[in-house]
């Protein structure tokens, strides 16, 4: 409890297998700020036990950008809240801004602000996949780490694939998300560029985007599984 990092540089080969930058797992109160990370995964990577993280004024690059997850590996329970990534630049990336979670999982995250976000050169800016699975196949599960209370302000910069990607959970879909000033742009035109994809997500458009992202379901979906009890964890 009570970590503070600044003012560091971590350096490893863009294609290194499992370099994580900074790595935080059960940590509370933590304070991430005026670094440059460059490694070969997750830049900053925020597991199960975290709660009222700060990141921000951080450089990112190569890498696969700053990532909660992934949760729920082997039907785990997982618990994250109070999240902030503020004030950062992420170039030559795989994904930009990050949750991944996996199949048969349990738990939440809850109250994620990623704000005032430069990429340039990502993949994916800004992605959510609840399917996430690191192997050739992953059995299909009904369980879910759930999510809510995600949002994504002032994301702005250039994409290689796909400016958004958003796949939630059949049975705990994705509440509470808030989109505003997202202004995203293809690197130049490719053949390989894709519309952004929602899946069983839903909330509020506070602008237009650009790319438009009208795949994201405005309200709440009917079901109240995706309510999770914070004192369950």
């Amino acid at each position: 409890m009570g970590v503070s990092v600044h003012d560091i540089a971590i350096s490893s080969p863009g294609d290194s297998p499992n370099t994580d930058g900074i790595h935080l797992q059960n940590s509370k109160d933590v304070l991430i700020r005026s670094s440059v990370l460059a490694c070969g995964d997750d830049c900053v990577s925020i597991q199960t036990g975290c709660s009222n993280v700060y990141v921000h004024n951080v450089n990112c690059g190569p890498g696969h950008g700053i990532s909660i997850g992934g949760l729920g590996r082997d039907n785990m329970k997982a618990c994250v809240s109070n999240i902030t990534v503020r004030d950062v630049n992420i170039h030559n990336t795989m994904t930009g801004i990050r949750i991944k979670t996996w199949q048969g999982g349990s738990g939440f995250v809850q109250g994620v602000m990623f704000s005032n976000v430069q990429v340039s050169e990502v993949q994916f800016p800004m992605m959510i996949d609840q399917f996430y699975c690191d192997k050739s196949s992953c059995k299909n599960q009904s369980s879910a780490v759930a999510l809510s209370g995600i949002t994504y302000e002032r994301i702005r910069g250039t994409y290689t694939v796909k400016a958004a990607h958003f796949a939630c959970s059949d049975s705990f879909p994705c509440v509470d998300m808030t989109l505003t000033d997202i202004e995203l742009e293809p690197l130049q035109e490719r053949s390989h560029l894709y519309d952004p994809f929602c899946w069983q997500t839903y909330g509020v458009l506070n602008a237009p985007t650009q790319p438009p992202i009208d795949c994201l379901r405005i309200g709440k979906p009917s079901s109240s599984r995706t309510l999770v009890d914070p004192e369950s964890c």
